[in-house]
């Protein structure tokens, strides 16, 4: 068998009121002198002004950078690394969703070696560390906390770049759910869909291996049991913790494995349409698992059985067959909207098809997916999508 090459952040901390220990990791660490990176929404929150308090109780004196944007681009990348160089700092504290806690990772590596976003972007493979960054993730979903990537957005071409490296992983991660208790709903559904997509692929993924493969499958049981219940009362605490907790373990799964074809074609959707991570993940999750299921039967039966949808003891087919019903059921009952009700003009989807596929397997993750499709059966894809297609029977027998 291969050797797998793993890697974590040094330092978890996970747990109600862990985000609190921000100071004394940083001194475990060695480090004094943080920029913190964050969203206009956390500032004007309060949530920034008490962790900047809890730092300042402790001696240490934070800046802060709160321009990040959803789906990070160039340019805010660019302004967060010019306000990295106007202090003296020795780490850069990641406080927020996926967004900020990518733009983090970005604005460490820029600010050390400098040059462009895109001279960073796969096939290229960053693994000199920039400045160190603590992540602080305040919404359940990206698992960019501990995750050896980042996306970044390049306005100029409509192209969200994957970023992979070891400079790219926290070397500690704060995981603390009592973050999560004001997300909205849609957002918790959205995000909720992105880590399940992430448990999903690492498990079903070329480059999956037996340590990724437990922590898919520990995060597929923590999160399909919750993912309605968070939904229905967003202050259930267990359901909260349990929805952090599979985040983080989809997040080091897909990290130490690879995502596939639902995140390879679904990063141009949010590139040119703006449509948020985990909901272009949603749009696409049910019927790119039907088309990929035949060729890998198996495993996605024991992502059934992990989900709590298929029996241990019910054949693959069935157990297949339920799983695909659980995702189309997730997305009715979450009320995932295709692409046409987000609002995208059907003519502007169709001619940037092309374009999409083109994108998607330059990123390199529909290579990894059990069955690798060329840009015409994606193109078949993004149509089913589209148009809503039901899915279809899987045709591989047990």
């Amino acid at each position: 068998m291969s050797i797998a090459s793993i890697a974590l952040p040094r330092i978890l901390r996970i747990g109600g009121g862990a985000s609190k220990e921000l100071p004394e990791v940083l001194a475990t660490l060695g480090l004094a002198r943080p920029l913190i990176v964050t969203d206009a929404f956390l500032l004007g929150s309060g949530r920034v002004e008490e962790l900047v308090g809890g730092l300042a109780a402790a001696g240490i004196t934070a800046r802060v950078f709160a321009g990040t944007v959803p789906d990070p681009t160039v340019a805010s990348v660019d302004a967060g690394v010019a306000c990295l160089r106007e202090g003296d700092h020795d780490c850069i504290v990641g406080f927020g969703g996926g967004s900020p806690l990518d733009s983090a990772k970005a604005i460490a590596v820029l600010g050390e070696h400098g040059g462009a976003m895109a001279d960073y972007k796969a096939p290229h493979v960053q693994d000199k560390a920039g400045l160190p960054v603590i992540a602080i993730p305040t919404t359940a979903g990206t698992g960019s906390e501990a995750t050896r990537f980042t996306i970044i957005t390049d306005e100029a071409t409509d192209e969200k770049m994957l970023c992979p490296g070891l400079a790219y992983l926290p070397v500690a991660a704060l995981v603390d759910y009592e973050l999560t208790f004001t997300k909205p709903v849609r957002l918790t559904a959205d995000t909720g869909i992105d880590s399940l997509t992430h448990a999903i692929e690492a498990y079903v993924s070329k480059r999956a291996n037996p340590f990724s493969d437990g922590m898919a499958l520990l995060a597929m049981r923590a999160i399909a049991p919750n993912l309605r219940r968070v939904c229905r009362d967003p202050m259930d605490a267990a359901a909260r913790e349990a929805m952090m907790l599979g985040a983080t373990q989809a997040g080091i799964a897909f990290s130490n494995s690879s995502v596939a074809l639902v995140h390879g074609m679904s990063r141009p959707i949010g590139a040119h349409f703006h449509v948020p991570h985990g909901l272009s993940n949603a749009m696409l999750l049910p019927a790119v698992t039907t088309w990929s299921a035949p060729a890998a039967l198996h495993r996605y039966a024991d992502c059934a059985r992990a989900m709590g949808v298929a029996d241990e003891a019910e054949g693959d087919q069935s157990a297949v067959a339920r799983l695909l019903d659980e995702l189309a059921a997730l997305n009715r009952e979450l009320e995932v909207p295709g692409p046409a009700a987000w609002g995208i003009d059907a003519a502007r989807w169709e001619a940037l098809v092309p374009t999409m596929c083109a994108q998607a397997a330059a990123s390199g993750s529909p290579a990894n997916n059990p069955r690798v499709p060329d840009e015409e059966e994606m193109a078949m894809l993004y149509a089913q999508v589209w148009a809503g297609e039901s899915r279809q029977q899987t045709a591989t027998s047990e």
